[in-house]
């Protein structure tokens, strides 16, 4: 990875996953807003090619091969991040896998809910205890966890008439929202912001054709809490711009 050092003072993002659906919205949307986008996945060729189109549009965008469930892969990462730019603002933790659609949790196998688990709630953790740091030196950070209302207690208590299917999923997304609140209260007094978002079904792989919300609707939320003011929440969980119940 290279950069300009005349970049220096140009807010730095990482989205992780950014290569495709909601990730490359988030991406582009924030690249959009003037910062430079660190877009990470495992697949070098789908994350260049990505880059490369953006950078077509003009957007400030560079590429990293990243593993979420890799330390060392993130630690090699941020510090090549630390060297080249000096800074990192705002963190998306968008890698996310569903594995278990639509089975049982008295069916699931125990080995996909580990690997579930390990992409998305550790994947989320070791990008986050990676990032803080660096964070830390400027007194200045935004991480937005992208989660789902699916893990909400709310929905998992069955008040929607769902029933236990695709248990590792949303097991991993409560454990996300869990993060987000520890996370938030352990950064309050040193300028980070953290906060969960439900992007709601969106027109992606994940969400399917017929989902309700365009993927520029589904990374609105997360991009506006990547984007807070000082006055903006901590600790929270939003869909649409407005709180939502864990």
């Amino acid at each position: 990875m290279t950069s300009d050092r005349n970049q220096l003072n140009q807010r730095l993002a990482i989205v992780t996953g950014g290569n495709r659906g909601i990730g490359r919205e988030i991406a582009r949307q924030l690249a959009s807003k003037g910062l430079q986008v660190l877009i990470t996945c495992r697949d070098e060729d789908k994350g260049r090619q990505t880059v490369k189109e953006m950078l077509q549009e003009g957007l400030s965008v560079e590429f990293q091969v990243v593993d979420v469930n890799d330390a060392q892969s993130i630690s090699q990462m941020i510090e090549r991040v630390e060297n080249n730019f000096a800074r990192l603002d705002v963190l998306v933790n968008n890698a996310g896998i569903i594995l278990d659609r639509g089975v049982s949790v008295l069916d699931v196998e125990e080995s996909v809910v580990r690997e579930t688990f390990e992409t998305n709630y550790f994947g989320a953790l070791r990008m986050i205890q990676a990032s803080v740091p660096l964070m830390k030196e400027n007194r200045y950070g935004r991480i937005v966890n992208i989660s789902s209302g699916l893990g909400a207690f709310e929905i998992l208590q069955g008040f929607l008439g769902l029933k236990g299917s695709s248990s590792a999923y949303r097991i991993s997304k409560t454990m996300l929202n869990a993060l987000t609140c520890l996370v938030a209260q352990d950064v309050a007094d040193i300028g980070i912001k953290v906060n969960a978002v439900c992007p709601g079904r969106v027109q992606t792989d994940m969400g399917g054709a017929d989902a309700p919300l365009t993927l520029e609707e589904g990374a609105d939320t997360a991009v506006w809490l990547a984007t807070l003011g000082e006055d903006g929440p901590n600790g929270g969980y939003f869909r649409e711009r407005k709180p939502i119940d864990w």
